[in-house]
């Protein structure tokens, strides 16, 4: 274990060319790179196996094994990058409010980056699944903010912010955080918790994402849809695990792992209660 850092490597991994510096156009183009290449997906503890954290097994999971992540991993995998750069990063926790309640409190299970530049703090984030932020935030509140995809905004809370999303006429709360400076092993717990409770959604449900130009691909289970910008979204159950396998290394450019227990959770998306139509 080297815990190593190869930046060439992951630059390559999402078609990043030319010469990189710590500046907002640097970072911008890193962010925007990198949530159109390296998909979502919680392939490893849907098939039973909690994905690892350290830097090795991310660089060897996410860059030289093409497969994606979830939170944890994508913003520790671009963390290491951005530092490699040379940006002062800071690794924020957040209390998912997506599909729930604005005045939910749930555990701090999310991870995102603060990423402090000469004019401010930005808040960047390529691991939320099917409404990933592709774009860079000012860390100011109550500003619309443009990214490739939708528009976002930050909501000031007595003790922190709230991230929020502009869909269709309504904006929509992703998560709430506060600025408490968190080191990688404050990581841990959340990610062994998400990854093996029996009730945690990235346990019992198949998650995949990725934010191409002009659209979002999103899959839940054996669901997939398209999600076009300014409107209009194509939807189709998948027919089988062969159909899902294609889609997953097709539309989300994936190289699946050759695992009996992922297998066997494939399978059971198309038998019993999970492959009921909703």
């Amino acid at each position: 274990m080297t815990d190593s850092f190869d930046l060439d490597a992951y630059l390559r991994r999402i078609g990043q060319d030319g010469p990189v510096a710590p500046d907002l156009g640097t970072l911008q183009a890193l962010v925007r790179r990198h949530t159109a290449t390296i998909a979502f997906e919680n392939l490893d503890s849907f098939g039973g196996q909690a994905p690892r954290l350290d830097l090795d097994s991310l660089q060897r999971k996410l860059v030289q094994g093409r497969r994606g992540g979830y939170c944890y991993e994508q913003n520790l995998l671009l963390r290491a990058a951005l530092v490699a750069i040379g940006f002062r990063t800071s690794i924020r926790l957040a209390r998912v409010l997506w599909g729930q309640a604005e005045d939910h409190i749930g555990q701090r299970s999310h991870m995102l980056l603060q990423v402090d530049l000469a004019d401010g703090p930005r808040i960047v984030d390529v691991g939320f699944g099917g409404q990933t932020l592709t774009g860079v935030l000012r860390l100011e509140p109550d500003l619309e903010q443009p990214t490739p995809h939708e528009p976002f905004r930050l909501v000031r809370l007595e003790d922190g912010f709230k991230l929020q999303a502009l869909i269709g006429a309504e904006w929509k709360s992703l998560y709430r955080f506060d600025l408490q400076a968190q080191q990688p092993i404050d990581c841990e717990a959340p990610n062994w918790y998400v990854a093996t409770h029996p009730d945690s959604h990235f346990v019992i449900g198949l998650s995949a994402a990725r934010a191409a130009e002009g659209r979002r691909y999103t899959l839940r289970d054996a669901d997939f849809a398209v999600h076009h910008l300014g409107g209009g979204t194509e939807r189709r159950r998948l027919a089988d695990v062969d159909e899902l396998k294609a889609m997953l290394a097709g539309v989300f450019g994936l190289a699946l792992p050759d695992r009996p227990g992922l297998d066997r959770a494939l399978a059971r998306l198309f038998a019993g209660a999970l492959a009921t139509p909703r």
